[in-house]
């Protein structure tokens, strides 16, 4: 048996629906199939200030993973992001129409991550349905062989051209019968904007390692030294245009391609868009560059806006119309998010300001000064409508049970009550293993890894579409029997034991190989546990009466978070959690049962503890034939009825 170190979701054409069901199957307001999020609205908290316009304005989206039915779940912090793909669809066009009554550009952009595993075809038909303007692709994109030639044939031609992958090639079999490898959408992009503007665009994956057979990614240092990039660069736009599925700051692929193009262009304004971590983050390389990382799962839309040197130190207007740009002596200002302006510039300067939008209608309705009569595009409707109709054709409202808590990751302690982990291991595996296994009479230990639960279970009706979202992979679980208690019992602390120097630098060698792969979870959940920290969640909450989100730190100037929040309570986990041992003798043989995810560091340790027997891949047999993401589902239907 062969221990996979990254998996997708076994059945990932749900996943691309990673929406909850709760206001079609709790609230009843809802008419025609369509969802309302009208009885949210009160509940949150609106923005603080408007937008910064610039002369080019930028909306980003990025590592939606195909949530496009919007958070419906009425826990904290869900309702912040709890418009749907309709809604935004209604925002963006909103958005245009001010665009041009300002006479400034708009761009829409996404950096990659539609998918989350075998086919998200059907909810990327809704995607070409937005008007972006350049689109990169994803490693989401690459795990299925299918999957990148879907994109390649159906998805890429949609974007006339915009739709980018300049280092990633497929091979296929053209129209003359001849095997050839192409990119699977363009390797750049040149256009104009709406005002005449000339851009440069390139869509970059990082040095990702887990790709499917006939699918190549080429090293973002290889890349940048190719003649067709050099030759991409040579001619100068008004800007560069960099939408790239790529950390802005964990790695250096976004500073590589930046500063191949910084030698040649010393002073071209840079605009980088990121992706791929999951996290907030704006990072400045230079003073006329800004990049920015907008978050995951639709919950963040990013915005950039840039006063560009052709403005020559004139107003462009803000919000109540009056000119705020004045002539500054150097034009390096980053902006100030604070509503009164965003940097000030002449001739020799470039201003940036940016911003976190929590996606929902208040937000949408405060950015675009409409209200809930005027909102809604008959687009944006037909979307959400459309979306809805596709959950339906999957069933992903069918309901197990009801959760009587909420049960979450980190937010509550592990082990505890309201730990979603303790609720996986502890209750619901060793329920849902038993059925139909002749082996439940026996006495085990259950051990998993904790990144196998990857989204929280609120409170009320938990839905087939809530079992994927909270746990999508499809690990087999298998036992080895006969194994004293006395010797299995030490397996699990052994596992999340860091010890010595060697064992740490081992651990942080398989980090960077998981990383490889498209694992982002450890990145994501430092994030968090440095927001707690640094904003000393709870006591800001009682101070000043915030809800629950996110609260971010960059180092980009001004307060980047659209919405004040108070940071989400963060407790860490242990990398391995395991069942409730059984109360035996030390030497009673018990069944030792572990995810195959894990099996190859489970038999190391294993084998550590004891001299007595060898233990290899021979002695592993299948414990049952239900999955990981089937186990939470049963055991609702058993307990939460």
């Amino acid at each position: 048996m062969v221990s996979n170190l990254f998996k997708v979701p076994l059945t990932s054409t749900f996943l691309t629906l990673l929406a909850s069901i709760w206001a079609v199957s709790a609230c009843g307001d809802h008419a025609d199939g369509q969802l309302s999020r009208r009885s949210a609205s009160p509940h949150l908290t609106p923005p603080t200030r408007p937008l910064e316009w610039g002369d080019v304005n930028i909306l980003h989206t990025t590592d939606s993973h195909g949530w496009l039915l919007g958070h419906q779940k009425s826990s904290f912090p869900e309702p912040n992001y709890s418009g749907d793909f309709g809604d935004f669809s209604s925002f963006v066009s909103h958005m245009k129409k001010i665009a041009i009554e300002r006479d400034v550009d708009l761009l829409l952009v996404d950096s990659g991550d539609l998918h989350d595993g075998i086919d998200a075809h059907d909810s990327n038909q809704f995607m070409k349905r937005l008007p972006y303007d350049v689109m990169a692709i994803g490693n989401h994109e690459l795990y299925s062989y299918e999957n990148a030639l879907d994109m390649h044939k159906n998805f890429a031609p949609s974007l006339k051209g915009r739709y980018l992958s300049s280092n990633v090639n497929i091979t296929i079999v053209n129209d003359k019968g001849q095997v050839q490898t192409v990119p699977v959408g363009e390797r750049f992009a040149k256009f104009k904007t709406r005002k005449g503007r000339k851009v440069t665009s390139f869509g970059v994956l990082y040095n990702f390692s887990g790709n499917d057979r006939n699918t190549t990614v080429q090293k973002v240092a290889d890349m940048v030294n190719e003649a067709w990039f050099k030759d991409a660069i040579k001619d100068e736009p008004d800007f560069f245009l960099l939408v790239g599925h790529m950390p802005i700051a964990r790695d250096n692929c976004a500073a590589l391609v930046f500063n191949a193009i910084r030698a040649v262009h010393p002073t071209t304004p840079i605009m980088i868009f990121g992706g791929h971590t999951h996290i907030r983050d704006c990072v400045q390389l230079d003073d006329r560059s800004m990049a920015l990382e907008s978050g995951r799962y639709m919950e963040t839309i990013g915005w950039m806006s840039a006063t560009l040197d052709d403005n020559n130190g004139k107003g462009h207007g803000k919000d109540n119309g009056k000119g705020n740009g004045k002539g500054n002596g150097n034009g390096n200002g980053s902006g100030k998010d604070n509503g009164k302006g965003n940097g000030k510039g002449n001739s020799k300067g470039v201003t940036f300001s940016r911003r976190y939008l929590d996606p929902n209608r208040v937000t949408f309705e405060y950015h675009t000064k409409r209200n809930t009569h005027n909102f809604d595009t008959s687009e944006g409707k037909s979307i959400t409508k459309g979306l809805t109709d596709l959950a339906k054709k999957f069933d992903l409202s069918f309901q197990f049970g009801t959760a009587p808590h909420d049960f979450t990751i980190n937010q509550a302690p592990y082990p505890s009550n309201n730990s979603l982990l303790s609720l996986f291991i502890e209750n619901a595996a060793p329920v849902a293993l038993a059925i139909n296994n002749t082996r439940a009479s026996i006495p085990n230990i259950m051990i998993t890894n904790s990144g196998s639960q990857r989204f929280d279970i609120y409170a009320g009706p938990f839905t087939k579409n809530d079992q994927l979202t909270a746990s999508p992979f499809a690990d087999a679980f298998l036992f080895i029997p006969n194994v004293p208690f006395s010797i299995a019992s030490q397996v699990l602390p052994t596992l999340n034991h860091a010890g010595s120097n060697q064992r740490r630098v081992m651990m942080e060698a398989r980090e960077e190989e998981l990383y490889g792969r498209g694992h982002v979870d450890t990145v994501y959940m430092k994030w968090l546990e440095e927001m707690d920290k640094k904003n000393d969640g709870m006591a800001r909450r009682a101070a000043q009466n915030l809800t629950l989100g996110y609260v971010t730190t960059d180092s980009c100037p001004g307060v980047g978070d659209d919405v004040l929040h108070a940071p989400l309570p963060f407790n860490s986990v242990p990398p391995f959690i395991g069942s409730v041992p059984p109360t035996v003798a030390p030497d009673t043989p018990i069944d030792l049962v572990f995810v195959d995810f894990i099996e190859n560091q489970l038999l190391q340790i294993l084998n550590s503890l004891q001299k007595t027997k060898a233990y290899t891949t021979a002695d592993v047999t299948t414990y049952s034939p239900i999955l990981t993401n089937a186990i939470l589902g049963l055991y609702a239907q058993a307990a939460w009825n």
